[in-house]
C-alpha cells in the first residue's frame, strides 16, 4: 500500500509510524489509516493478548471480504512471514469458526525480500481452489 506517497510493506513501515503509534494521526489519510481496523482494537477482538501486533508479529483484519456467505480474514506479517505459533493460532481459530483464512508472505528474489507478498488459503478445499485460481489469473483478492 501507499500512504501519502510512501510504500508501505513488511519490512518498510510507514514513515510516520513510532512503533508505538502515528507521529502525524491528526493528518492520517481517509484510507488507508482511517478507514483501517486492525483486528487488535476492534470491538470485541476475539484475539488474545499475546496476539497484539508487536509481540505476535501479524496483522489480522477480520471481515475484509467474503466467499459463499462467509466472512474471510487476512493476515498479513510484521516482517517477512508470520511467526508459526501466531499462524497456527489464527488456523484454528478459522477452523473452530468456520471463517476461511488469507495470509501472506513476503517474497524473496535472488536472496533479496521484495514488497510483494505471496498470499496462501486456509479453510474448505473449495475456498483454496478458488484463492489458487484467483492468484494464477492475477486477479485481486477482495
Amino acid at each position: 500500500m501507499e500512504i501519502q506517497g510512501h510504500p508501505v510493506h513488511p519490512g518498510r513501515p510507514c514513515p510516520h509510524s513510532t512503533g508505538q503509534g502515528c507521529d502525524d494521526y491528526a493528518n492520517r489519510p481517509k484510507d488507508p489509516c482511517i478507514n483501517f481496523n486492525c483486528g487488535w482494537i476492534v470491538a470485541e477482538s476475539p484475539l488474545p493478548d499475546w496476539m497484539k501486533p508487536d509481540n505476535a508479529k501479524v496483522i489480522v483484519i477480520f471481515n475484509k471480504t467474503t466467499w459463499r456467505g462467509l466472512p474471510v480474514d487476512v493476515a498479513v506479517p510484521v516482517g517477512r512471514k508470520i511467526p508459526p505459533r501466531a499462524l497456527n493460532w489464527l488456523k484454528d481459530f478459522a477452523q473452530r469458526h468456520g471463517r476461511p483464512l488469507l495470509f501472506s508472505e513476503q517474497v524473496k528474489e535472488n536472496g533479496k525480500f521484495t514488497s510483494r507478498q505471496l498470499f496462501s488459503a486456509h479453510g474448505p478445499a473449495e475456498f483454496q481452489q478458488h484463492i489458487a485460481e484467483l492468484l494464477r489469473n492475477n486477479a485481486p483478492l477482495w
